[in-house]
C-alpha cells in the first residue's frame, strides 16, 4: 500500500535516481492525540504557509522531527482505526479516499526528513533515522496487516466495476488491494507476527547499511603527500584536494575523495599509475575490508531475510516477489534480456581493451620501457588517450563550454521551453536547507504556476552519492496541491570564485534528472497514490532517459554550449568529433552496468539456505559474475556488493530497470526524430499521453498511447552499438522481452 511513510523509507534506503514521489495529503480533522509535539511551534503540525506548501526550511529544527513522527503516527493510526471500524458499509469515499487523505502530519515530516538525510545529513539526523526505522516499519505493518481494513478493501475490490467510478478510481481500488496482499494481509496471525519482526529488522539493517556506506566513502578517501603525484589534474582540482585535506586537519597534503561507484573520475587524468592503483583499490575494497564500516554481514543478513520473507508470502525468492509488481513481471523475463545483451557487451569491451593495450604497448615502447598488462585502474586513463587519437579530442576540451548554471538555464530550461512552453524565474525569497541550492518558479505557457523547482548540484560529505530527483510536495486533484520537486547531483565544487565547469556526463545527467522533475511537475492525477513518478520501478527511469536526447540536439546545444570566458560557441568541428565518438567506450559502460544488474539478480534469485555468511559474500559475487560470463577483469561492476546501495534499498532485484527503461527510451527517441523532433506538438503529445499520467494507468498502455506501438529492442541495440558480431550469440528477438509485459 502506498502511503507517505512507506515511500519516505524508500527514499532513505535507495541510492537510485528517482523514486515514487511522496504525496502530500489533506487534513482529515482527526482528533489530536496526546503527544509532546508543540502544535504552535512545530512546522509540521499544519501545511506550510509558503507558496505551494514549500517547506519552511528556516523554521525546521532537528528537534522538531521526533515529536512530529510520534504525533504523526499516533494521528495516522487513529485515522486508520476510524476507517477500519466504520459501522457504515465500505464505500470508495469512506475507505479508499479516506486512506488517501490520512497521515498528513506524518507525511509532511517524513518527506522533509528523509530528503534532508539524503542531501545534508548530520549525526542527529542519522541517530533519528536509526531510532525510527523499526518504528516506521512497525507503523506500516500496523496498517498493512489490519484485518478489518483489508476486509473493507477486499469488499470494494469485488464490487469495483459496479461502483460507478471512473477508470482512475477503479485502478486505485485494484492497486490498494494488490498492495495489501503483497504486504501480507492474507497471512495467518502467527505469520503476520513473523513478518513484522522481519520488516523491523530489515528497516534497521537498511539504515545501518546506508550509514556505513557514507562513512566508508569518507574514510576511504586517498591521502596524497606530494603534489607531483597529482600530475594530470587541473590546478582547480589540486586546489580542491588541498582544501579538503585542510578541512580534515591534513595541512600540506591532498585528499582525493571517492564517489559511491567503482570507477573514480580522477583515474582518467592522473599520470601516476601507482596512485591510480591506490584509488581504484580503495574504491573496490569499500565495505569488505573489515572494520566498523564493513557491510558484508549486513548484506548477508538482509539477503537471508528477504528470501525468508518471500517464502513466507508464497514466492520462490525475493526477485519473484519484487518483479511481480513491475512491468517485467518475472525473473525469467529479466534474465532473458540481460542474458541477450551481455555477450555482445563483453565482446565490445574486449575489443576496446585490445585498443587500450595497443596504446599502452606503443607508449611504453616509445619510452624504452617494458609494457604492462591493462588493469582496471588503467582503463579510464588510456581510454582518453585512445579517444584523443581516434577522434582528436578529449574531455578537457569540452568542459570550458559547459558552465553549470548556463547549462541549466540555457540548456535544460531552454529545452523545456521549446518542448512544453515552460518558463522559469529564479527566486531568492524562499528559505534554503543548504546555501548551495537554487530555487525557481515554473510557469506554464499561459502564465499559471506549474511547480517550484530546487536545484542542488554540489557534492559534500553530508550528501549521499549519485544523482536523483525527489519530491517535497506532490500534485493531486484530491488535495489541490501542486508539485515542489528537487534535482540533486554530486558535482565537485570548485574553489571560491572559479566557475563550475561540467563534463559531458555531468551535462547529460543534468538533463536526465530534469526528466524526472518534469515527470513530477507535469503530474495531472486525482489521487496522491498515482502522483508524479509513482510508477513501476522499471518504468520510472524511462522519461528521464528520453530527456537526455535534448542535451546534444543542435538547437539546444547551440544555446548553451558556449565558452565561459569568451562566449564563443562550441566549435562545430569539436561537436562533430563528440558525436562521432558517441559510441566510444560503450562496451565498457554496458559491461560494467550489466555486471551490477546481473549481480543484483543473482543475489535475489536464491533461497535463504543459499545465502552465504559474511565471509562468503565476496566469493558469491565472484562466482555469480563468472556464471553470467560478465567477469571481465579490466571492467569490474559499476557497484560491488558491499557498496551497492541501490539494491540494499528501493531497487532490490530492480537495478535492471535502467536498461529495461532504455528500451522504451530508445523507441521514444526514434519516435521524436520520425515526427519532427523538437516541436511543441511533440512535447504536448508526450506530456498529455505520458508525463501527466503518473501511475494512473497501466505503464505499458501509457507507452503505447504515446508511441503507437509495442516496444522493440532494435533501437536499443543500435543506440548502444550492441549489434552482435558473427561469432557472438544470436541477437534478441525483434519484439524484445517487453512485448506483452504489463503492470497490473
Amino acid at each position: 500500500m502506498k502511503h507517505p511513510l512507506a515511500l519516505a523509507l524508500a527514499m532513505a534506503l535507495t541510492a537510485t535516481a528517482a523514486l515514487p514521489a511522496h504525496a502530500q495529503s489533506a487534513n482529515t480533522g482527526a482528533t489530536q492525540s496526546q503527544t509532546n509535539m508543540d502544535q504552535a511551534a512545530n512546522p509540521f503540525s499544519a501545511p506550510s504557509p509558503l507558496p505551494l506548501h514549500y517547506p519552511q526550511f528556516d523554521r525546521i529544527k532537528d528537534s522538531d522531527f521526533g515529536p512530529a513522527f510520534d504525533e504523526g503516527m499516533a494521528r495516522h493510526l487513529k485515522e486508520i482505526e476510524a476507517i477500519a471500524g466504520n459501522p457504515e458499509p465500505p464505500s470508495f469515499e469512506n475507505t479508499i479516499v479516506a486512506m488517501e487523505k490520512s497521515g498528513d502530519v506524518l507525511g509532511r515530516a517524513v518527506s522533509v526528513f528523509f530528503n534532508l538525510v539524503g542531501t545534508d545529513t548530520n549525526d542527529t539526523r542519522n541517530k533519528l533515522r536509526a531510532e525510527y526505522a523499526p518504528k516506521f516499519a512497525a507503523h506500516q505493518d500496523a496498517i498493512s496487516l489490519n484485518g478489518k481494513l483489508f476486509e473493507r478493501v477486499a469488499t470494494l475490490h469485488e464490487q469495483r466495476d459496479q461502483l460507478g467510478l471512473d477508470a482512475e478510481g477503479v485502478r486505485l481500488i485494484e492497486r490498494y488491494h494488490t498492495r495489501f496482499i503483497r504486504a501480507g494481509a492474507q497471512l495467518s496471525d502467527a505469520d503476520k507476527t513473523k513478518l513484522k519482526e522481519m520488516n523491523a529488522e530489515m528497516a534497521s539493517l537498511g539504515t545501518q547499511f546506508t550509514d556505513n556506506v557514507l562513512s566508508e566513502v569518507n574514510a576511504s578517501a586517498v591521502v596524497v603527500d606530494d603534489a607531483t603525484e597529482l600530475d594530470g589534474l587541473t590546478e582547480s582540482q589540486i586546489a580542491t584536494a588541498a582544501r579538503i585535506a585542510k578541512e580534515r586537519d591534513l595541512d600540506g597534503k591532498y585528499v582525493i575523495t571517492l564517489l559511491n561507484t567503482t570507477g573514480q573520475p580522477p583515474l582518467s587524468q592522473l599520470t601516476n599509475r601507482a596512485l591510480r592503483q591506490r584509488i581504484h583499490e580503495a574504491s573496490v575494497a569499500r565495505g569488505s575490508r573489515g572494520g566498523e564500516f564493513d557491510t558484508t554481514a549486513i548484506v548477508s543478513r538482509m539477503m537471508k531475510l528477504r528470501a525468508e520473507r518471500a517464502k513466507l508470502l508464497g514466492y520462490p525468492n525475493h526477485a519473484a516477489y519484487g518483479l511481480e509488481d513491475q512491468t517485467a513481471r518475472t525473473p525469467e523475463a529479466v534474465n532473458a534480456m540481460l542474458g541477450q545483451l551481455a555477450p555482445a557487451a563483453v565482446a565490445n569491451a574486449k575489443r576496446e581493451a585490445a585498443d587500450l593495450q595497443a596504446m599502452i604497448d606503443k607508449e611504453q615502447a616509445a619510452k624504452g620501457e617494458p609494457s604492462f598488462k591493462l588493469e582496471p585502474w588503467d582503463w579510464a586513463f588510456y581510454s582518453e588517450k585512445v579517444r584523443a587519437e581516434k577522434y582528436a579530442f578529449d574531455e578537457s576540451q569540452l568542459k570550458p563550454y559547459f558552465e553549470m548554471k548556463n547549462v541549466l538555464e540555457n540548456g535544460v530550461f531552454f529545452a523545456a521551453g521549446k518542448l512544453y512552453g515552460l518558463t522559469f524565474k529564479e527566486r531568492s525569497d524562499l528559505p534554503k536547507y543548504h546555501p548551495d541550492t537554487w530555487t525557481y518558479d515554473v510557469f506554464n505557457e499561459d502564465g499559471s504556476q506549474l511547480a517550484i523547482f530546487i536545484f542542488d548540484p554540489y557534492a559534500r560529505d553530508s550528501k549521499r552519492g549519485g544523482a536523483w530527483m525527489n519530491s517535497y510536495v506532490s500534485q493531486s486533484g484530491l488535495t489541490g496541491y501542486k508539485p515542489v520537486v528537487a534535482n540533486h547531483q554530486n558535482i565537485p565544487k570548485p574553489p571560491e570564485g572559479e566557475p563550475t565547469l561540467l563534463t559531458w556526463d555531468e551535462v547529460t545527467t543534468m538533463f536526465h534528472e530534469f526528466g524526472h522533475a518534469l515527470h513530477g511537475m507535469f503530474s495531472d492525477v486525482e489521487y496522491p497514490f498515482f502522483s508524479g513518478t509513482s510508477v513501476p520501478r522499471d518504468f520510472v527511469e524511462y522519461p528521464s532517459q528520453v530527456n537526455e536526447m535534448w542535451a546534444d540536439w543542435p538547437e539546444i546545444l547551440a544555446n548553451y554550449a558556449k565558452h565561459h570566458k569568451t562566449g564563443e560557441p562550441l566549435p562545430q568541428a569539436l561537436l562533430d568529433k563528440v558525436m562521432a565518438a558517441s559510441l566510444f567506450n560503450e562496451g565498457f559502460r554496458t559491461t560494467e552496468y550489466l555486471g551490477a544488474a546481473m549481480l543484483d539478480q543473482r543475489w535475489h534469485q536464491i533461497t535463504a539456505d543459499q545465502v552465504p555468511d559474511a565471509d562468503g559474500v565476496m566469493a558469491f559475487e565472484a562466482t555469480a559474475l563468472a556464471a553470467d560470463g560478465i567477469d571481465f577483469k579490466p571492467v569490474p561492476p559499476r557497484y560491488r556488493t558491499p557498496y551497492f546501495s541501490h539494491i540494499m534499498g528501493g531497487y532490490s532485484a530492480g537495478y535492471y530497470a535502467y536498461i529495461w527503461s532504455e528500451v522504451l527510451d530508445a523507441n521514444s527517441v526514434q519516435w521524436f526524430k520520425e515526427n519532427g523532433g523538437l516541436t511543441r506538438a511533440n512535447g504536448d503529445h508526450f506530456r498529455k499521453t505520458l508525463l501527466s499520467q503518473g501511475g494512473s494507468q497501466d505503464a505499458m498502455k501509457i507507452f503505447r498511447d504515446f508511441a503507437g506501438h509495442d516496444p522493440k529492442i532494435e533501437p536499443l541495440l543500435e543506440k548502444r552499438g550492441l549489434v552482435p558480431m558473427a561469432d557472438d550469440s544470436a541477437p534478441p528477438q525483434s519484439q524484445g522481452e517487453l512485448e506483452g509485459a504489463t503492470e497490473e
